[in-house]
């Protein structure tokens, strides 16, 4: 019997089934992205061209328009800002993707619920892996830019997937518990666009943490993107190690994130083919 026909649901069986399928996630992944871009007339390359052309848009608006800055350092030019408000959409992008089509992940695929043998709980997977994609697409541009800029690169980048990684996790979980309820609550899709709109405001995107007033640094804090934009604006444009013991206790909170997330999705399964 196949490990998705079972009610499987703890950690160690969610990350065998991850592993188990990993190259089924692969072509799914591969074929989301392009047929994200089939028809078009120059095709997957609009995945560089899309992060390009928003880096520039917003390099002009902060630097030229605007004439913004991150901070009261002297030598900080404008166009940083453009640089270090970008790290922070990458982050919330990747975040913002997967959750907005994880209410919707089963029910648009409901071929896939007939079919018994086939494991339901990867398509949270392989909108992650298309949201990755694009994610790595747009911080390569980044670090382009970067260099452009800075005429260097930071060395510390090499902790950004210990930084991403947790994130992955919290998103997966999320979106596993989305896309089960999304089944049952066909409002749940609109209620998620809505409050993902609210997340961008809410998040350190486009000011520093350290902006907010003391009496709500704490609510923020609470919102899962503000510790990875802060550590990964750290590692990617001020050349700072990351706050390992913060990292630390998130990877574990993101790891039960994603267990419930799984756990729940695993409960509820059974009963999809009867609600589709």
């Amino acid at each position: 019997m196949s490990p998705s026909t079972k009610n499987n649901a703890t950690f160690r069986q969610m990350l065998a089934s991850i592993y188990t399928n990993y190259q089924l996630i692969l072509v799914l992944g591969k074929r989301e992205v392009l047929g994200r871009y089939r028809g078009s007339i120059i095709g997957l390359a609009w995945s560089f061209v899309n992060p390009l052309l928003m880096l520039i848009v917003y390099t002009f608006f902060f630097s030229v328009v605007f004439k913004a800055r991150w901070s009261i350092n002297p030598t900080q030019s404008p166009t940083d800002f453009a640089v270090i408000l970008f790290v922070g959409l990458i982050v919330y992008n990747l975040f913002a993707e997967c959750i907005n089509r994880a209410p919707t992940l089963i029910t648009n695929n409901v071929n896939y619920v007939k079919k018994i043998v086939f494991p339901l709980e990867i398509l949270p997977c392989v909108a992650m892996g298309s949201a990755l994609f694009h994610a790595v697409i747009s911080l390569f541009m980044l670090l382009v830019v970067q260099f452009i800029i800075a005429g260097s690169i930071q060395w510390t980048l090499i902790f950004f997937p210990f930084i991403l990684a947790p994130l992955v996790l919290t998103t997966l979980g999320i979106s596993w518990f989305l896309a089960a309820l999304g089944v049952y609550v066909r409002d749940i899709a609109q209620m998620t666009t809505f409050v993902i709109s609210v997340l961008l405001f809410v998040s350190p995107v486009f000011y520093p943490l350290s902006m907010v007033p003391l009496k709500f640094q704490t609510i923020i804090l609470l919102n899962p993107l503000t510790l990875i934009i802060e550590q990964s604006r750290k590692v990617l444009i001020f050349g700072e190690i990351p706050d390992w013991n913060s990292l630390i206790a998130y990877t574990v909170c993101s790891a039960f994130v994603a267990w419930m997330g799984f756990w729940g999705f695993q409960k509820t399964r059974r009963g999809f083919a009867d609600v589709l």
